[in-house]
Formats: C-alpha cells, sequence, structure tokens
C-alpha cells in the first residue's frame, strides 16, 4: 500500500492544524483546571464539517473517510486529549453506530445533524456490573406494542451529561444472552424517563463529561431500534472496532507533542556544563520514543486505509488501540523526566498530559481486553478457538 496522503489529505490536515492552533490550544488549560466541556469548539467543528468527517456528504459530512478522521484526532490529540475524547465519543462510537448499522430513516434523521454539531452524541454500553465483560450488561428492554421500554441504567458515559442522542444496548432476549439477546437503540435524551444521576470528578481528560445514566420505564419507538433485534453485539463491537482505531490516532497525536517538547527542553536546558541534548541518556530517551511514534503512524494510517478500502481491520484495530495508549504514555513519562521537577508542575502542560493519557489503557476496551482479541485472532488463523 502507498501510505502517501493524497493532497486533499494534506490539505485537510492544514485546516485542521489551523483550527486547533487557534481554538484549542488556548483554551486546554482552562478545560482541565476549570473541568469544563469545549462546547463552542464541538460546535465550530460541526459547522466545518468535521463533526461528520468520515461521513458521506449526503448526511452532512465531509466524505474524508477514516484516514480524514484519523488525522481530526491526531491534530486534537497533540493538543488537547479531552477535546479529542469529546470529538472521538460522539464520532467514532456515538455517532458511528448510526452510519455503520442505522437505516435511512435514521441516519437522515440524527446523523445529519449529529455530523453539523446541530446535535451531540454518545455510547451507552457500559454498566456497573459490565465493563470489559461487555456481554453481562443487565439494562432491559420489553416490547409494548409499537414501543420498547427500556429500565436500568449506564455508567462512565462519555459525554453523557449533554448529549442529545445515546445508542443504547440494552438486553431484549435473557435466554439468548449476549449473541442474539441484546439490541442497541437510539434513544433521544430529552425523552421522558430519561435522567444523568451524577458526572465523575476525574484524575484526567477533565475537560469531558463522564455519566451516570438512568431509563426508568423509558418508552422508545419501534422505529428507534437500530440494525436488528438481538443483533445489538455486533452493533456495538463494529463500532468499537472503529473506535479504536481512531483512539490510537489521538494517542499518536499526544505521543508526537511529548517528543516535540521533549526536543525543545533538550536543546535549551543546561546541567553539567551542557545542554542535556549531549547526554547519552537524553539521546536514548528521545531515539526511543521516535522510533515507537514512528511505527505507531504506520500502524495508525495502514488501518485506515484498510478500512477505507474495505478490507478486514478487527485486529489490528486492537493493536492500535493497545500499543497506541502504551506509546503515548512512555513517551510523555520519559518527557516528564526529561524536564525533571519542572515536569511535575501546571505551568508546563506535561503535567496535564501525564494525567490524561491514563484513561487510554482503560477505555475502549481494555488494553488486556485487546491482548485478548488480538491472540483470539491470531490463534483462530491457526485453528484454535479460544476460550473465554
Amino acid at each position: 500500500m502507498d501510505f502517501t496522503f493524497s493532497p486533499e489529505h494534506v490539505a485537510l490536515r492544514r485546516m485542521i492544524r489551523e483550527f486547533v492552533e487557534n481554538e484549542v490550544v488556548p483554551i486546554a488549560a482552562e478545560l482541565d483546571r476549570e473541568h469544563k466541556v469545549p462546547y463552542e469548539v464541538m460546535r465550530k467543528l460541526g459547522e466545518l464539517g468535521l463533526l461528520g468527517v468520515c461521513f458521506p456528504q449526503e448526511y452532512g459530512g465531509m466524505g474524508a473517510g477514516e484516514t480524514g478522521y484519523c488525522i481530526l484526532m491526531e491534530e486534537l490529540g497533540r493538543v488537547c486529549t479531552s477535546t479529542a475524547t469529546n470529538v472521538g465519543a460522539h464520532i467514532g462510537i456515538g455517532a458511528m453506530a448510526i452510519y455503520l448499522d442505522g437505516n435511512e430513516e435514521q441516519k437522515r434523521k440524527y446523523l445529519t445533524p449529529l455530523s453539523r454539531g446541530e446535535k451531540f452524541a454518545a455510547f451507552g454500553l457500559t454498566e456497573p456490573g459490565a465493563g470489559s465483560d461487555a456481554a453481562a450488561i443487565r439494562t432491559r428492554a420489553v416490547r409494548e406494542g409499537d414501543s420498547w421500554i427500556l429500565d436500568g441504567g449506564k455508567v462512565f458515559i462519555t459525554n453523557g451529561g449533554y448529549a442529545d442522542v445515546v445508542t443504547v444496548m440494552a438486553v431484549t432476549d435473557p435466554a439468548l444472552g449476549a449473541r442474539g439477546g441484546v439490541t442497541a437503540f437510539i434513544v433521544e435524551t430529552d425523552w421522558e424517563g430519561f435522567s444523568v444521576a451524577r458526572e465523575e470528578d476525574k484524575m484526567g481528560i477533565r475537560g469531558t463529561s463522564t455519566a451516570e445514566l438512568v431509563f426508568e420505564e423509558l418508552r422508545v419507538p419501534h422505529e428507534n431500534v437500530l440494525g436488528k433485534v438481538g443483533e445489538g453485539f455486533v452493533t456495538f463491537m463494529k463500532s468499537l472496532d472503529m473506535g479504536r482505531l481512531t483512539l490510537g490516532a489521538a494517542c499518536l497525536g499526544g505521543a508526537q507533542a511529548a517528543l516535540e517538547w521533549a526536543i525543545r527542553w533538550a536543546k535549551t536546558r543546561k546541567q553539567f556544563g551542557a545542554e542535556l541534548a549531549h547526554k547519552q541518556s537524553v539521546q536514548w530517551m528521545i531515539a526511543n520514543m521516535a522510533t515507537e511514534i514512528e511505527a505507531l503512524r504506520s500502524l495508525v494510517y495502514r488501518v485506515a486505509w484498510l478500512v477505507d478500502t474495505g478490507r478486514p481491520f478487527t485486529q489490528l484495530a486492537a493493536m492500535c488501540k493497545m500499543y497506541g495508549s502504551e506509546v503515548a504514555s512512555r513517551a510523555i513519562d520519559m518527557t516528564l523526566q526529561i524536564h525533571g521537577g519542572l515536569g511535575l508542575t501546571r505551568d508546563f502542560p506535561i503535567e496535564r498530559a501525564f494525567r490524561d493519557a491514563r484513561i487510554a489503557e482503560i477505555f475502549e476496551g481494555t488494553n488486556e481486553i485487546q491482548r485478548i482479541v488480538i491472540a483470539s485472532n491470531i490463534f483462530r488463523e491457526h485453528g484454535v478457538r479460544i476460550r473465554p
């Protein structure tokens, strides 16, 4: 394959970088300090078509494919993990589920305003007893005429405190389990029976809303079933595959920023009569960071190419998420080490990046789960089915 970006993607990156430098960089520290969601930035991204960057133009999107979406997430991740997380939850799993499995009417009704930033999306999967074990969800949906009645709740839902639309997974046939007994629903948050119980006060990504959602006899029209009844497991697995790739792209941006901070500091900071750049220990850290970042960049954009050309990518998306999150954590950790005590102060963005990076090894499926996914795919190719 050819890793060269098209002229359109080069122009897209230039436009996105200009936007984030002007609109996101000046407020990134404030978002973290004030625990504030960047609503205006999100709306402006929608006005530019970037909240639908990967979706077709007929649904209000830009039509730049998964490669364009990865460029967006890389550039956002480079300057503000919180903003990247808001956008990732909105596009990559919230709206993406509707794009992947929605019918034409659902796409027109929901995907178009989501792409334009007129509405915001979230993805409702995780529950108190169903985190890594996503098949253990307990939220129930019971058919009643032309509607379904939802009862239950979700936790740790990114964008949950302000989303207008939530893609919710619920059990519709307990006897069938996850494969056949779970259905996806498109829920509007202003419907009676929907409420936000609380928002989390987090160590990192403080410029995001992470909420607990409650459904109490929430009536959902049958027309809002997403995909087919009983096939919700398929819907959320496909959505998470896409989200894992673009989370890797955001981690790429964060790792690249850390490398650039480290190089600048090594060029100017003097110890023992010479700049840190002349110290072998620092050189080795820079070399390790640069090598891992280059490997991650190749992985991210190879997988984006696979998506855009309709090839299988599940295993490599898991690698993207796992490797990307760990590369970012290592790069930021080494950059903090190079800065010494100053790296722990809020005068430098490293302290915020250090706190923000940790969650990437947990959400979108923990890295332990990613290793299971990767190993299961490898052994399946060799005729062995891994037991759960």
